[in-house]
C-alpha cells in the first residue's frame, strides 16, 4: 500500500511545513454560538471560501483533518511544478549543443538536491495557507476529523459546531484501479511520490492522464527508465487527438516508453520492486521496475462525513451532488472543488468557492455553468485547453469552423527551437464566436488565458485580429488565426465588389 504521509523525509523543510499547516500543538477554539458558515476541508476551495466569507464579516469555522493547503500545496501543483521546472532545466542542458552551447561532459542530475529544492520551495509558500494566518483573518480553525450530526451541525472531536450554512470542500484523493496484485505491491501515488529521496532507476507509471504524463516525462529527464501504461490509445485521452499526439512524440523523445491500449495488467511484487505483465497492441510485455507510480484518476473524499445525517446526496465515484448554484440536496449546505466537480483544478476550485460565498451568504444566483474554465497539462510542450473540443461540439450538434496555426511557420517558435506546437481555435460556424481552443506550446498555460478572456467577455476572433501583439512572440499565433478568420469574409462576391470599387476609384 502507498505511504499516506507526504511529509517525508522529516528534514527541516518538512518539519517547518508541518508546523504551519498541521501544527501538533494546535488548540481548537471553543464554539461560541452559531456560525454563519462552517467550511469542511482546508484545500483551495475551503481556504478561499473561509477567507472570503470572513473578510466580508461572516462568523466562519474551518475544519481540516490533515494538512491545510490540500493537494495543491502539499502533494499537487506546487511540488509537481517544482520537479517539472528542474526537469526542463536538465533537458535544456542536455540539448544545449543544438543552440551552439557546449556543456562539459559528465553533467548529471543531483536528484536528492532536486527534491530538497522542492521541499524548500513548498514550505516557502506554506505561510499563506497556514493555520495561524487563517486565525489572524478571524476564522476559527479546527484541526481534526468532522462529521455531520444533523442538517445544521457538525462535530469535531467533542466540539459541536452549529451553522446557518455549511460548505463541503473536502477535495479528492488518488484512485486505485482494480489491478490484480497491486494492493500487495508497494506503489507510489501523487501523495507519496514527492517523498522520494533516491531516483528510481526503472519507473513504471500507470495512467497517461495529466499527472502520469507530467511525472513520466520529468523522471525520464532526470534519468530514470520510464514505462507509461495506458488502457486507451495514445496519451491525454480528454484532449484533441492531434494535439495529444504532439505531446506523445515529445515524451518518447525524452525516453518515455508508452504501452497504450494496455489490457490484462497484473502486478507482482519482486525482491527489489515489481513486475508488470500486460498486453499492448497484441503483444505480451513483462516489465521489471524499481518503483511503480499509480496515476489513474481521482476519487472524491466523501467517506466518514456522515452526509446521510445532513440529508446530503452523494456518490462514492462522482462525489457530492450539487445544482448549478453549488447547492446540495440540503439547501443550507453547499459544496465546491474536487469533491463535487469534474473540473479538478485549483483555479476551478477557487472560482467555485467564490460562487459559494455569494450564493450561501448573500442570496446570490451565480451559476457554475457560466464559468469558462481552462486547464493545462504541464508537459514539454504544455497542452492547454478551454471550451469545447471537436468531439464535444459534434456530440452537442454544434457546427464549428476550426482555424489552426502550426508553429513550424511561426517566427518566434522557429527561433526558440520549439516548432512542435500549434494553436487551434474553434468558432461557431460562419461566425467569429469562439467556442473552444487548444494550444500546444512551451508556455501554453499562459497563452490560453488570452482565449479564455475572449470567451468570457464575448470577444470574437475578428476583434483579436485587430489587437496588436508584440513581434516576435508565440502569442502572435493567436492573432494570426484572427487574420485567418477575417480572410474567410472575403467571399468571391465581396472580392468582385472591391475590385469594381478600386477600378472605379483608380
Amino acid at each position: 500500500m502507498p505511504d499516506p504521509n507526504p511529509l517525508e523525509p522529516p528534514d527541516e523543510h518538512n518539519l517547518r511545513l508541518e508546523s504551519l499547516v498541521s501544527p501538533r500543538d494546535w488548540i481548537n477554539p471553543t464554539p461560541a454560538g452559531r456560525y454563519n458558515l462552517v467550511v469542511i476541508g482546508g484545500g483551495t476551495a475551503g481556504l478561499v471560501t473561509a477567507a472570503g466569507a470572513a473578510g466580508l464579516g461572516a462568523k466562519v469555522a474551518l475544519v481540516e483533518r490533515g494538512l491545510l493547503g490540500g493537494d495543491c500545496l502539499n502533494v499537487g501543483c506546487v511540488p509537481s511544478k517544482s520537479l517539472i521546472s528542474a526537469a526542463r532545466v536538465a533537458s535544456v542542458v542536455r540539448n544545449a549543443r543544438d543552440f551552439g552551447i557546449r556543456v562539459p561532459p559528465g553533467t548529471t542530475v543531483d536528484f536528492p538536491a532536486v527534491m530538497e529544492r522542492m521541499r524548500r520551495q513548498r514550505v516557502s509558500l506554506a505561510p499563506h495557507d497556514s493555520a495561524d494566518r487563517f486565525r489572524s483573518l478571524g476564522v476559527d480553525v479546527y484541526m481534526g476529523t468532522s462529521r455531520f450530526v444533523s442538517g445544521s451541525a457538525v462535530e469535531v472531536g467533542s466540539a459541536r459546531l452549529e451553522f446557518k450554512k455549511a460548505a463541503i470542500c473536502t477535495g479528492a484523493r488518488s484512485a486505485t484501479p482494480p489491478i490484480p496484485g497491486l494492493d500487495e505491491t508497494g506503489y507510489l501515488t501523487n501523495e507519496s511520490v514527492f517523498s522520494l529521496t533516491k531516483l528510481p532507476r526503472r519507473l513504471g507509471v500507470i495512467g497517461a492522464g495529466p499527472i502520469g504524463c507530467e511525472l513520466a516525462q520529468a523522471f525520464a529527464r532526470f534519468g530514470s527508465e520510464v514505462w507509461l501504461i495506458e488502457t486507451q490509445h495514445g496519451v491525454l485521452p480528454r484532449e484533441e487527438r492531434d494535439c495529444a499526439e504532439i505531446v506523445r512524440k515529445s515524451l518518447e523523445r525524452d525516453g518515455v516508453r508508452l504501452l497504450c491500449c494496455g489490457q490484462s495488467l497484473q502486478v507482482a511484487r519482486t525482491g527489489d520492486g515489481a513486475r508488470l505483465t500486460l498486453d499492448s497492441h497484441g503483444e505480451r510485455h513483462e516489465l521489471d521496475v524499481d518503483r511503480l507510480l499509480v496515476a489513474a484518476g481521482r476519487a472524491p473524499n466523501v467517506e466518514g462525513l456522515n452526509l446521510e445525517a445532513a440529508g446530503v446526496v452523494f456518490d462514492a465515484r462522482t462525489g457530492v451532488a450539487v445544482n448549478d448554484r453549488l447547492q446540495t440536496s440540503n439547501p443550507a449546505i453547499y459544496s465546491a472543488g474536487d469533491v463535487c466537480s469534474s473540473y479538478r483544478f485549483t483555479h476551478a476550485a477557487d472560482f467555485m468557492a467564490r460562487i459559494v460565498i455569494q450564493n450561501a451568504l448573500f442570496f446570490g444566483r451565480k451559476r457554475v455553468s457560466a464559468l469558462t474554465i481552462p486547464w493545462c497539462t504541464f508537459t514539454s510542450p504544455e497542452l492547454a485547453h478551454v471550451g469545447l473540443s471537436t468531439a464535444e461540439a459534434a456530440e452537442r450538434g454544434i457546427r464549428i469552423d476550426t482555424f489552426t496555426q502550426r508553429f513550424e511557420t511561426l517566427d518566434r517558435a522557429v527561433l526558440d527551437g520549439e516548432t512542435d506546437g500549434l494553436v487551434q481555435i474553434h468558432v461557431a460556424r460562419r461566425t467569429d464566436r469562439i467556442v473552444g481552443a487548444t494550444i500546444v506550446a512551451a508556455d501554453a498555460g499562459d497563452l490560453i488565458s488570452e482565449v479564455s478572456l475572449a470567451m468570457t467577455n464575448g470577444i470574437g476572433l475578428g476583434r483579436i485580429a485587430g489587437t496588436i501583439h508584440p513581434y516576435p512572440t508565440q502569442a502572435d499565433a493567436i492573432r494570426k488565426l484572427g487574420d485567418a478568420y477575417s480572410r474567410t469574409r472575403l467571399t468571391p462576391t465581396v472580392k468582385r465588389w472591391l475590385s469594381r470599387w478600386l477600378a472605379w476609384t483608380a
